[in-house]
């Protein structure tokens, strides 16, 4: 099977100028196909803000309303994506910017009240990845670039997690590529509680990581996915720094 690279980077990466330009210098660097999947949550919280919009967090996650919905869609769809494909095709990479509307290949269905009576709004839960669609792009030499934005097919668009977005995609294409997920951010990896690099995480210290809450907030979900995608077949799953797409810490099924 060919080799594919699918990457995860946050929003602190393609929010801060010098920390994106170190990123897509390693990430033009990498060989062969690749798929990029982006963030930009704190680029939607400032905007939100300066509209009088409250945003409100839940376990990690964006309560999204009407109003947010259209906030996170400008700004993941609009402005982080496309300053993201021209600063790859100024690298020479042909990147190509889109969501999961496009071509539709991510539905999602709207998430339903909590079991705690928490409402998250327009927030989707992936249900169907079309792959055919990215391996076409792919195919072609396209570097596709992907907004955390997906619709449910009836014409509503819906605000979904970038990491569940990124391990969705990985375990679409795990049935024609051997596929690396890797989530990049602002840190070295995930970090123990003196600080360090913890080298490698399976589900028993995963659970003991989180009890202890040195594991929590924004790094649960994105763990969580991260085991998801080992399951689904992905290859391998890497949480590491966007500035060194080396090292970092290894999840193991």
């Amino acid at each position: 099977m060919m080799k594919l690279n699918v990457l995860k980077v946050g929003g602190a990466v393609v929010e801060d100028a010098a920390a994106l330009k170190a990123f897509i210098e390693n990430f033009a660097k990498l060989d062969g196909l690749k798929v990029l999947v982006h963030g930009g949550g704190r680029t939607a919280t400032d905007v939100s803000a300066k509209l009088g919009i409250e945003t409100i967090m839940v376990g990690g996650r964006r309560v999204t309303d009407a109003d947010t919905l259209k906030v996170v869609t400008a700004v993941y769809t609009g402005l982080v994506n496309k300053n993201v494909v021209a600063q790859l095709q100024g690298k020479g990479v042909n990147a190509f910017g889109m969501c999961g509307a496009d071509f539709g290949f991510m539905k999602s269905v709207k998430r339903p009240v909590t079991a705690e009576g928490v409402d998250y709004g327009f927030v989707g839960d992936v249900i169907d990845v079309d792959y055919d669609a990215l391996s076409m792009l792919l195919f072609k030499k396209y570097v596709p670039v992907v907004a955390p934005i997906t619709h449910d097919g009836f014409g509503q668009l819906l605000n979904t997690n970038a990491d569940t977005v990124a391990s969705m995609t990985a375990q679409a294409l795990s049935r024609i590529f051997d596929v690396t997920l890797t989530y990049c951010f602002e840190k070295e990896g995930v970090l123990d509680a003196s600080g360090k690099v913890i080298p490698e995480i399976d589900a028993a210290s995963y659970a003991e990581l989180k009890a202890d809450g040195t594991v929590n907030g924004g790094m649960v979900p994105k763990l969580d996915n991260a085991f998801a995608a080992l399951e689904a077949g992905v290859s391998e799953v890497v949480i590491t720094s966007a500035a060194n797409l080396t090292g970092g810490t290894k999840i193991k099924a």
